[in-house]
């Protein structure tokens, strides 16, 4: 075995026979994997602050109804920045600041039955900023394409 080879045989498995589940979503006549929100906040505060980022990022993911599985966040020197991830079941939020310009970008992609235009408000509260430029796309987003919708058996 080599250094970086991982054992895979205890990990779980799809079994033929199941029937897969689909997690799109389905809004003005498309069906799509998923909402992302890009998030440019300027003149925004506490942005070198570790716990504040964690607690924004968990009040985040409770507004969106969405499922955590874990927070990473990392501190950066000298200039105080922060870079981070909450990994939720329906997909992730991450954030990198500069604190040195007032800067954060988060994405905030989300899927499955979620409202991810939630977590607007509390950033913008949790940085004291009303400068939040937000730009939405839809992932995967099918249309004109016969069939596309239905899962193979």
């Amino acid at each position: 075995m080599t250094k970086n080879h991982a054992k895979t045989s205890n990990w779980p498995t799809h079994i033929d026979s199941e029937k897969t589940q689909d997690l799109f979503n389905k809004a003005d006549g498309y069906d799509y994997a998923g909402t992302h929100l890009l998030l440019d906040c300027w003149e925004a505060t506490q942005l070198d602050d570790l716990q504040h980022i964690e607690q924004a990022l968990r009040d985040a993911v409770d507004v969106s109804g969405a499922t955590l599985l874990h927070i990473h966040l990392h501190h950066f020197t000298p200039n105080g920045g922060v870079s981070g991830v909450a990994v939720l079941a329906e997909s992730h939020i991450s954030i990198h600041t500069w604190p040195e310009r007032d800067y954060a970008a988060l994405d905030v992609f989300m899927c499955g039955d979620t409202e991810p235009r939630k977590t607007i408000d509390v950033f913008a509260k949790a940085f004291n900023t009303n400068n939040i430029e937000v730009t939405e796309h839809l992932r995967g987003r099918i249309n004109d394409i016969p069939n596309q919708t239905e899962l193979s058996n």
